[in-house]
């Protein structure tokens, strides 16, 4: 992992309570894209007693992934820190995640603007080819902005 890659997993990771609740892991960073992890864990499951649905991550868990690893892959692109706020983030879901594997999440910087970043992305568990959900999101820069 270069510096940059550590130094953006540790601060960006560790900014967000919610991030560590969730577990999210760092993977993988590119130019423009980053990849975090969300492992699967119990308290993560959508509706624990019901024998139908046992084992589903539940989608809220999901959409916080997508929207931080969209985050980063913005300060990935920007190659510093950048406060941000998330204007509007779509995901789709295709599928429901396969209980028990871990969620990985993908984003790619599509442009940026002076102040705003659009990012598309996608959700798997396991195999890219096979998503289960695919997310486009704007995130506006709030201080900091684009030099």
């Amino acid at each position: 992992m270069s510096n940059f890659a550590q130094s953006i997993s540790d601060g960006f990771l560790n900014f967000a309570p919610h991030v560590n609740a969730l577990g999210l892991k760092f993977v993988a960073m590119g130019d423009d894209w980053a990849e975090l992890a969300l492992p699967y864990a119990a308290h993560l499951v959508a509706y624990p007693a019901d024998n139908e649905t046992d084992g589903i991550i539940a989608s809220g868990a999901i959409f916080s992934l997508m929207d931080t690893v969209g985050g980063m892959a913005v300060i990935a692109k920007q190659r510093r820190l950048l406060h941000q706020a998330t204007l509007d983030l779509r995901l789709d879901y295709l599928r429901p995640a396969e209980p028990g594997k871990t969620v990985t999440g993908h984003a790619d910087v599509v442009k940026i603007t002076r102040s705003v970043a659009f990012v598309s992305g996608f959700a798997h568990d396991g195999n890219p080819e096979h998503p289960l959900a695919r997310m486009a999101a704007t995130y506006m820069f709030t201080k900091g902005a684009r030099a």
